[in-house]
């Protein structure tokens, strides 16, 4: 699997910008996680478009000039909301660690995490993000961003179970159809949010479990 290349930041600020507090990587960490919070609320409950770099501010309690010190637009507490959920979503360090050990059962646990384990929490940030891409160039950039790096965490794993190079082209289509199977749960629980979605889960695991089978049936019987 090709790695996936970790670009230059999409937004910087520029180090004369910065206070003698802003040098004090809690407080600076603190006030961030102020706005961030602040503004996941903002999004979600009045969209992108709405939401003002002035409200933010009110919200979070941090002033306009030190907002734009931290965050250069909108768009940048955008990338910050997005990598602080990857961060929790995909749990990278314990699947590189599974596959490292050859653990399928963990690996397997991951896929089953990825698949349903959060799709049962409504999130209502997330398709105003996506919706915002359609039409805003810096957050398409980012939602690229987090699919090429999406992409290739999941490719990892099911490549676990099927490590042969002739076996890449079955990888990478089970990739795409777990992508969907994700981004279709993820579509029901914004629309249906009480929707009792486990038998849908159940069923999605049970596909899962019988694509690997074809790929590699006596690793998946071992990992079982």
């Amino acid at each position: 699997m090709i790695p996936v290349k970790r670009g230059k930041p999409l937004f910087t600020c520029r180090p004369d910008d910065a206070r003698a507090d802003d040098l004090r990587p809690d407080r600076a960490a603190e006030r961030r996680g102020r706005v961030i919070a602040a503004t996941r609320v903002l999004f979600a409950e009045h969209g992108f478009h709405n939401t003002g770099i002035a409200q933010i501010a009110a919200a979070s309690g941090v002033k306009v000039g030190q907002l734009y010190r931290d965050f250069p637009a909108k768009e940048a507490i955008v990338a910050a909301i997005v990598e602080a959920d990857l961060a929790t979503f995909l749990d990278e360090a314990s699947l590189r660690e599974a596959v490292a050990a050859g653990d399928l059962k963990v690996v397997r646990r991951w896929i089953g995490d990825f698949v349903c384990g959060h799709a049962k929490r409504r999130d209502t940030l997330f398709p105003e993000i996506c919706a915002e891409a359609s039409r805003n160039d810096r957050i398409a950039a980012i939602m690229d961003g987090v699919n090429q790096r999406v992409r290739a965490d999941l490719t990892l794993a099911l490549a676990a179970f099927a490590p042969d190079p002739d076996q890449a082209a079955a990888v990478s289509v089970l990739t795409d159809l777990i992508l969907t199977f994700k981004m279709g749960l993820a579509s029901q629980v914004a629309v249906q949010p009480d929707r009792d979605i486990a038998p849908l889960c159940a069923r999605i695991e049970a596909l899962v479990d019988a694509e690997l089978a074809a790929l590699r049936p006596r690793r998946v019987a071992a990992a079982a």
